[in-house]
């Protein structure tokens, strides 16, 4: 898969899940980490997991096995790294908390409406 087409799979999956504050960063231009960031909110950790797990077992689905999973055991920020999109899945809290959005300010935001991806708006 292309790193838009996995970006725009991990946003549905989100979507699918309920997420919160999706949000999809085109990275790529500004680092060499990923080349895109999606982020998302869940209400509780149990939502938190389940977007994380639905992202996973969708990209397993296509052959896309993440090279590392983090956080999955507090669900307070769960971060998988599929090495040219990395998915951040917070707690409403946390993410206001570490304000991600902010360090990736000069990031050119791709609107999930781009991706087929009707979100929520909250």
């Amino acid at each position: 898969m292309q790193p838009f087409e996995k970006a725009a799979l991990a946003a549905k999956c989100i979507d699918d899940k309920k997420g919160k504050k999706l949000q999809v960063l085109q990275i790529g231009e500004l680092t060499s980490i990923a080349d895109y960031f999606v982020i998302a909110s869940g209400t509780s950790s149990t939502q938190v997991k389940a977007i994380a797990d639905e992202v996973i077992d969708k990209m397993k689905e296509r052959g896309e096995e993440p090279i590392h999973v983090e956080g999955f055991n507090s669900a307070m920020w769960i971060l998988i790294d599929f090495a040219d999109v990395v998915v951040h899945v917070f707690m409403e809290e946390t993410r206001d908390f570490y304000g991600i959005e902010r360090l990736w300010a000069d990031a050119k935001q791709i609107s999930v409406g781009d991706m087929g991806i009707n979100a929520q708006e909250e």
